[in-house]
């Protein structure tokens, strides 16, 4: 088979196309209907020769893991001389998508559960001997925008292709680091032995991946940069001076504290000195954060400079200008915010601007 799949083309007398989806460095994704199951699902197949050598060993590396916190590997199948992967459809977007679109950066609670939540779904992978190698927010899945109802790591198949593209890029062969779609990606989230000694990579490797992926989302900033200037600094591990709005509120200052030590221990520049995704997820686990539902409204007015009011569907809702993490908003402007019972008008913490 070759091209793109057609509406309506029914692969392996079972699913049945329904929409191209995306696709990524490595493959092309569908959305299809089970035609026995008559559910939804991702029909992944690969993009090009180089991936076809290796996607079935990749479909038997993702059916290894099964956790809450990550994709579902369904099937694997031929037809007419392509191979597919058939995963669970999740209804959501990327990480980046999700919660780097609108904003420039997620307030310390919303970041303490995506980390939680990265972390047991890392940890699965790697109880199941499977390392991912490829983390970065792409690969992330979130159901419920701001809200984050489920988060789940996708692509551990397709990531052992990944490897070995981001071993030629690191190696000098037919890509390099600023042409390898996959490593242009993947660079400001790989550890230092990944661009170092590339062979040698183990399961820390993923743990790097994951604090780096959480400063970028805590700070709004890739903790050692993009492109080739970020490969010197991401083998000298010097980890970064986090932004001062951090830990200018007391109101989030503990917490994101709490978070910046754990983040800088997965960014330690020796493996060994990285905790294990059990540690991790353990340490994850004692941080308190809250999994109240997020709204979107815009800030109606200010009283005083100090207080205002959020317009949302369900009304307005009262603020102080303590509850606003990283830059105050302005009347008219945009805001994500979590609502809870006031004993009047309901209160919103935290409140962050958003685009």
């Amino acid at each position: 088979m070759t091209g793109k799949l057609v509406s309506g083309m029914l692969v392996g007398d079972r699913y049945e196309v329904v929409s191209y989806l995306g696709e990524g460095g490595m493959q092309y994704v569908y959305v299809a209907r089970d035609s026995i199951t008559n559910r939804m699902v991702a029909l992944k197949t690969p993009k090009n020769h180089s991936a076809e050598k290796r996607f079935h060993r990749s479909a038997v590396v993702a059916a290894k893991v099964n956790h809450p916190n990550v994709a579902k590997t369904l099937d694997y199948l031929t037809f007419d001389g392509s191979q597919f992967l058939v995963e669970e459809l999740i209804d959501g977007q990327d990480l980046r998508a999700a919660l780097l679109q609108d904003s420039e950066f997620i307030d310390p609670y919303l970041a303490a559960k995506v980390f939680h939540h990265l972390a047991k779904g890392v940890a699965a992978a790697h109880h199941a001997g499977v390392i991912h190698r490829d983390l970065k927010p792409t690969n992330v899945m979130v159901i419920g925008d701001y809200s984050l109802l489920e988060i789940k790591v996708t692509d551990f198949g397709i990531a052992k292709m990944a490897e070995e593209e981001l071993l030629e890029a690191v190696e000098g062969g037919d890509e390099s680091l600023t042409t390898s779609q996959t490593a242009v990606g993947a660079l400001p989230y790989m550890a230092p032995e990944a661009i170092d000694t590339p062979r040698s990579v183990g399961p820390a490797a993923d743990i790097w991946s994951v604090g780096a992926m959480m400063f970028h989302l805590l700070t709004g900033d890739y903790p050692f940069g993009q492109g080739l200037r970020a490969v010197p600094k991401i083998i000298n591990a010097k980890f970064p001076l986090p932004p001062g709005f951090l830990l200018s509120n007391p109101q989030f200052a503990p917490l994101a504290m709490e978070l910046i030590q754990i983040i800088r221990s997965c960014l330690s520049k020796d493996p060994d000195a990285r905790p294990t995704a059990d540690q991790l997820v353990q340490k994850c686990s004692e941080l308190c954060y809250s999994n109240s539902t997020r709204q979107r409204g815009v800030v109606d007015s200010y009283m005083y400079n100090a207080f205002g009011y959020i317009a949302s569907t369900d009304g307005n809702v009262f603020f102080h200008k303590d509850c606003v993490y990283g830059e105050m908003p302005k009347v008219g402007e945009n805001v994500i915010f979590a609502s809870y019972d006031g004993g009047g008008a309901p209160r919103a913490l935290p409140v962050v601007k958003i685009r």
